[in-house]
């Protein structure tokens, strides 16, 4: 197994004294692990910190082994890790991703969206510039996971106006009409999921309270739900950023 491609650093795990297994993000091959010798030293932690971009290059002997992976820095987003908020949104939509996909199988929309969403992250630190972004992501993550929402015709009558609401058991939208008496049971549908455009502070955290029940019922179970964790941190940054 020979692979050289430029690739987003996702994940990054001590093992041994010196070494590291690294998970980053191809655009043709999807999310790829290897093994970095030396990963912790000085010199390579700099480079292996997720949102970075590397000129990486994989070999092993078969197709089965982890592969040996050296990588050369192309962009680092170093400076954002002295920005609390931007850290954790970086923090939060590459551990996502790295614990989301599986292995070898490419996504290229997802890679691109990545992409998007940490350059959008580097040009305004402050949450306003990437917020909607991260929704976005999210809701694409899902669907190309095969959980994505219908948020184009009401569930219950088929209809496309008036949309409203999400239900959080099939993750249909709900016209307004279908929903009386029960809006309480369901989740308020921000235009801006649909339609594009801009966004308020209210919209964007109902989306991120949309995207986070589904991600956390339908993708981030079991021991994978660890990484909600980071999740919550920005979460909670965001609402005392916007309080």
């Amino acid at each position: 197994m020979h692979l050289s491609a430029e690739a987003l650093i996702l994940a990054v795990r001590a093992h041994g004294e010196h070494g590291a297994i690294v998970r980053a993000l191809t655009p043709d091959d999807g999310l790829q692990p290897g093994y970095v010798r030396g990963g912790r030293s000085r010199r390579l932690r700099p480079i292996l910190q997720p949102g970075n971009v590397v000129m990486a290059e994989w070999r092993a002997r078969t197709d089965d082994q982890l592969a040996q992976l050296s990588v050369e820095l192309v962009l680092s987003r170093a400076p954002l890790y002295a920005e609390p908020l931007a850290a954790a949104a970086i923090e939060w939509v590459t551990a996502l991703t790295a614990t989301a996909l599986p292995e070898a199988l490419p996504y290229p929309r997802l890679h691109a969206a990545l992409s998007g969403v940490i350059a959008a992250i580097a040009a305004a630190p402050a949450a306003r510039g990437w917020a909607v972004a991260l929704a976005r992501y999210e809701l694409l993550l899902l669907a190309e996971l095969g959980f994505g929402l219908d948020l184009e015709a009401c569930v219950v009558t088929g209809g496309s106006d008036d949309l409203a609401f999400v239900s959080p058991k099939s993750g249909g939208a709900v016209s307004r009409g279908a929903a009386y008496g029960y809006e309480e049971r369901l989740m308020p549908l921000p235009p801006f999921l649909r339609a594009g455009g801009e966004a308020g502070w209210e919209d964007i955290l109902a989306a991120l309270r949309i995207t986070g029940h589904f991600l956390e019922r339908d993708v981030l179970t079991d021991r994978r739900a660890e990484v909600l964790d980071a999740r919550v941190r920005l979460v909670d940054r965001i609402k005392r950023a916007v309080a």
